[in-house]
């Protein structure tokens, strides 16, 4: 998968991300550091990244917006060091890689992921 990882998470998730084959993008390295966030959902719209951040923000945006992309994976953890993120991540990737290539908005907890596919009407 392609993803574009928002300010607020390291980037050595996206170096783990990375290593395991997925091709990933922190917006800090891009120009986008300072970007609002409707800047970022245009940057993955058009590149079909799909967005990793803790900002609740984007859900909002993109239930909105009434369109199926991009994709938003919003970080919901108590712990949240690279390492507990890319193994919660990994551990369900598999699992809601099918609803995000359509357009999804993943909300990743501790112990549950929740998926809410777009557009919302």
């Amino acid at each position: 998968m392609k993803f574009l990882l928002n300010m607020n998470l390291p980037r050595a998730l996206g170096r783990h991300l990375s290593s395991r084959g997925h091709s990933c993008r922190h917006a800090g390295d891009i120009g986008l550091a300072s970007a609002d966030d409707e800047r970022i959902v245009a940057e993955a719209r058009r590149t079909r990244e799909v967005i990793i951040t803790h900002d609740l923000d984007y859900g909002t945006i993109l239930a909105f917006s009434g369109e199926d992309a991009p994709s938003v994976i919003i970080i919901r953890m108590t712990n949240t060091h690279p390492d507990r993120l890319l193994s919660r991540l990994t551990a369900v990737l598999a699992d809601v890689e099918r609803a995000l290539a359509g357009g999804a908005i993943v909300v990743l907890e501790d112990a549950a992921a929740r998926v809410r596919r777009l557009p919302i009407e």
